[in-house]
Parts: structure tokens; sequence; C-alpha cells
């Protein structure tokens, strides 16, 4: 909504310019200035939002302004990478407590498409460290719960794990992480990591099992193409259910259920 009102705006100017005489031209360059202008302000006023997050303390309270400040930057994003994302499933997502997302991982762009589409439901990603020093992005991310986690390290990992555990029981926000680990190059699902579910387990929360396509091919059609995706929400597995088997056992049980909503072969 907003890249089109700055579209508007700026074809606005342009009318304007021609109206009182410029040339079709001056007109083009009045408008497309209007443009870029109209952007860099929306990127200046986010950079000094972001300077008000001191990522070098534990957070401690989520302030809505950096939870929306990262939906509405993904949402910026998809509209310039025309990116149409199909939901499906909503329904099941809990309302009215926090919940541990899992989801197949395909591209760079998952993590910005769930934010923007599900925005409403005040989503952190357990994500890889250098997400979090991502100019802009990064203070932002950190001030709306996002996690960095280095899984070629089991004790810092298992830091990143304890932190998800402490944010669902305060409640600062539900969680997202990818059990794969890291993004699928051949577009099959990769093995997953049972060690991810102890976040639900331990904090006594749902499991909801979703599965998202069509964000691998976002690069190669920006920038012109559109990118049709689809957000499914397989299922939501209450906390008693969670705890009621083992890691793997759990983890066996979302990797089937995304398996073979995508067409795969299902092994456990």
């Amino acid at each position: 909504m907003l890249v089109w009102i700055y579209r508007l705006l700026s074809i606005a100017a342009a009318a304007g310019a021609l109206w009182k005489g410029y040339s079709i031209w001056a007109a083009l360059l009045i408008g497309l200035g209007v443009f870029a202008g109209l952007n860099l302000l929306y990127i200046v006023f986010w950079i000094c939002v972001a300077q008000t997050v001191d990522v070098t303390k534990p957070l401690k309270e989520q302030k809505p302004i950096y939870r929306h400040g990262v939906a509405d930057i993904a949402t910026w994003l998809c509209s310039y990478a025309h990116v149409h994302t199909e939901l499906s499933g909503e329904e099941l997502l809990p309302k009215d407590k926090r919940f541990l997302l899992v989801c197949n991982h395909r591209a760079a762009f998952d993590p910005i498409v769930k934010a923007s589409v599900l925005k409403d439901y005040n989503l952190a990603f357990i994500t890889k460290p250098s997400n979090l020093r991502i100019p802009l992005i990064a203070p932002l991310a950190y001030g709306a719960g996002f996690i960095p986690i280095n899984r070629e390290n089991d004790r810092e990992a298992l830091k990143s794990i304890l932190q998800a555990i402490d944010y669902l029981k305060r409640d600062l926000c539900s969680m997202v992480v990818y059990p794969e680990g890291t993004r699928t190059k051949t577009g099959k699902l990769l093995p997953f990591h049972a060690g991810s579910f102890k976040i639900a387990q331990k904090a006594k929360a749902p499991v909801v099992v979703a599965a998202i396509q069509g964000t691998e091919k976002v690069g190669r059609n920006f920038p012109f193409r559109r990118t049709d995706v689809k957000l499914d929400i397989l299922e939501c597995i209450p906390a008693e259910e969670v705890n009621a088997v083992n890691t793997q056992e759990l983890s066996n049980r979302c990797r089937s259920r995304i398996a073979a909503h995508l067409g795969e072969e299902v092994s456990e």
C-alpha cells in the first residue's frame, strides 16, 4: 500500500509539472525525484528509529515500534520484489497464546514473507548471526525479539534456545524456527534438527507447522516479474501433545506433515 501511495504521489507531481508547462522529460524527472525522495525519507525514518535500540543489553521488553518496523519494512520489500503471497490455514494460528512456528526453508525471502503476511501475530525469528549484522534491519530485528543462533557451537546454540524459551514464557513474542538449520539448495526438504523443538516443550507452547513454496523464485524474477508465494499453515499441535512425546518424535511428525504437503516422500 505504501509503495502505491508513493507511486500515486509521484504521478501527481509529474502531472502537476506538465500542467504548469514543463516538458515531458522534465515532468518525468520531477516524478522520479519525488518517488526517490519519498523512499529516502522512509529509509531515514527507520534508520533514526533503529538508533534507539540498544543491542548491547538483553531484551527485557518489546517496544511495538520495533515490531511494526520489521513488519513494515518486510511489506515494503515484498512490494518492490513483486511478491504476492497466498496464505491459507490462518484460522489454525493461536490468537490468545504464544507459539513456536516451524517451517521449511527455501530462500532468504522466507522470513520477509512471514514477517509481512503474519504481522498481526508478533513473530520473531531464530536466525543466523550474519542476519543480525545487516544495517538498519539488525537493530530493529533485535528490538523485535530476533535471536541469532550459532549452529557450529553447541554451547552458544544452547544459549539461543534458552533465550527463545524465555521469550515465549514471558509472553514477549511468538518464535519462528527453521528446523532444517539452513536453506535447501535442491528444493527438497532437509533433515530436521530435533533440538529446535525443545523451545516449545520447555516453554509449554503449542507448535504451529507451516509450509512455504515459491520464495526460491524471487531472486530470478526480480525486479520486473511477479512471484507467487504460498504460505500454508498446516497444523497447530497443542502444548499438551507437544510435551507428551520426545523431541525426535515431534520433529518426525512435523517434517512428515510438511513433506506430505509438498508432495515429497515421507520418511521417518
